[in-house]
């Protein structure tokens, strides 16, 4: 029988590593797979909306053409595109001729029938305010953003700031403070929200563009604004990186033998 004592480990002696378990692949191939998905995902979104438009007014166009000026009679596939580029062209024709006089006169005609159909009038006219206001370029609504105290003291949310109210509405606003109109958007749809009228002196302006607004809210707070390309692909480096480093971290260390 043996009884010699086994040999003592020095503690200073370095252990090597085991090696990598199956785990720490799986975690590292989980992490670049997330960090493709955001490389990839915002570009295949946006080619399929892009696709989608362009698809849609074909659709509405392409029957208003005539066979023989269409590119699918003299090509063997369609060209996708064809029929934006009418609608482009004939909207920009649309508003040259109604910038002479026989256009306006032309236009005040047709505007006046529709003003003498009771349900309709209602319909165009709204209509016709929203998209002079968005597409004029002469207004300032929804250009300006700002932070507004809702929906409790001490909380803020970013608001679209609209135009003053109506004579009539502002005359039934209690007290004499000037108001004017907001939109505040939900996220992570900005398309809906809430419409409200609140004093000038209770909005704080922000220095942000509407586009940036719309990011921020939709991405709730995860994109904020005024990060450039070369800050997000650094922002993916360091996630790759710290993924590799808590993968790194979770492999079992040897322990001393004492």
């Amino acid at each position: 029988m043996n009884e010699n004592p086994p040999p003592m480990i020095p503690e200073d002696l370095p252990v090597s590593p085991p090696p990598e378990t199956p785990r720490g692949v799986m975690a590292r191939l989980r992490a670049y797979f997330l960090t493709g998905l955001i490389v990839a995902g915002p570009i295949a979104i946006t080619f399929y909306l892009t696709w989608w438009f362009v698809t849609w007014v074909d659709g509405i166009v392409r029957p208003f053409v005539p066979l023989v000026y269409r590119p699918e009679t003299y090509l063997p596939f369609g060209l996708p595109g064809s029929g934006l580029i009418v609608a482009v062209v004939g909207l920009t024709l649309l508003g040259f001729l109604t910038a002479n006089l026989i256009g306006r006169t032309l236009v005040d005609l047709g505007e006046a029938l529709l003003g003498r159909m009771p349900v309709v009038r209602a319909i165009y006219r709204g209509l016709k305010q929203v998209f002079e206001t968005l597409f004029s370029g002469k207004g300032s609504s929804f250009r300006r953003v700002g932070l507004v105290e809702f929906p409790s003291p001490g909380m803020w949310s970013i608001v679209l700031i609209s135009q003053p109210p109506s004579v009539e509405i502002a005359s039934s606003l209690p007290g004499k403070e000037e108001f004017i109109s907001v939109f505040l958007p939900c996220a992570p749809n900005p398309t809906t929200g809430f419409f409200f009228y609140v004093p000038k002196s209770k909005i704080i302006d922000v220095d942000m563009s509407a586009e940036d607004a719309a990011t921020l809210i939709m991405s709730a707070g995860v994109v904020q604004p005024g990060g450039d390309a070369q800050k997000k692909v650094n922002a993916l480096a360091e996630m790759a990186n710290a993924a590799r480093v808590a993968t790194a971290s979770q492999s079992p260390t040897a322990a001393k033998v004492e």
